[in-house]
């Protein structure tokens, strides 16, 4: 596979205007082509500030489907929780009902809570748009390095994670495979911790962020603390 196409932008909150434009541009599309919009959203710092961008623009309505890249196995209310961040940022007062807001019910433990997602995303396309990060040790979404990372065909959309290498242990994640049926993929890469996980990938080592492509593009978003990466 090609590397992905990166883009470096001065600081975070140059990225993160620009990520907000490229991700309601991209809603536009689905829109008007298939009349409903799916995004995967991540977790982090810097994704967090992209929501609260997205609420100060009002984006997002009834043909929006939010879904999720992963989540910690800890109470629905947890304030490390991806989905509470992002409601927190952004989606409670957006106008994207709450049936179209599908966290992942981590709180019933690893293994139920990937059966009830899996149920859940049965029925649904491939995703527009997926948002990930990049961890220090190369992960993404809660596909770890020494992980089952669910590449192969076949894989199952949903993987229940134990033993995770940061807590907490038990965690939930899509797979590798489910995150590739989509339309576009951006990484959200900042700070320069992140600079040796990034050389390491640009530099071709097996990794779980290496295994992510989408159908017609795969980003790093970056800022010039993170690039360039040595």
């Amino acid at each position: 596979m090609s590397l992905p196409e990166r883009r470096v932008f001065g600081d975070t909150d140059v990225l993160v205007q620009a990520l907000a434009d490229a991700v309601c541009a991209e809603a536009e599309s689905a829109i008007a082509a298939r009349g409903a919009f799916h995004l995967v959203l991540a977790g982090g710092t810097t994704p967090r500030a992209l929501y609260a961008e997205l609420a100060r623009r009002g984006a997002g309505d009834a043909r929006w489907h939010i879904w999720y890249g992963d989540e910690r196995c800890l109470p629905a209310d947890h304030s490390e929780r991806n989905s509470v961040m992002a409601e927190q940022a952004w989606l409670a007062a957006a106008r994207i009902p709450p049936r179209n807001r599908r966290p992942i019910p981590a709180e019933r433990g690893a293994a139920a809570a990937a059966s009830a997602y899996a149920a859940w995303l049965e029925d649904v396309p491939d995703f527009d748009v997926v948002l990930l990060g990049l961890g220090e040790d190369g992960h993404t979404a809660s596909l770890f390095p020494g992980h089952d990372w669910g590449e192969t065909p076949g894989s199952p959309d949903v993987l229940a994670v134990h033993h995770a290498p940061k807590p907490p242990p038990e965690r939930v994640s899509l797979s590798a495979a489910r995150l590739n049926r989509c339309e576009c993929v951006g990484f959200v890469v900042t700070g320069a911790g992140k600079r040796e996980a990034l050389a390491r990938w640009m530099n071709g080592a097996v990794l779980p962020v290496a295994a992510i492509h989408g159908k017609r593009n795969t980003a790093v978003w970056l800022d010039a603390a993170a690039w360039p990466a040595g």
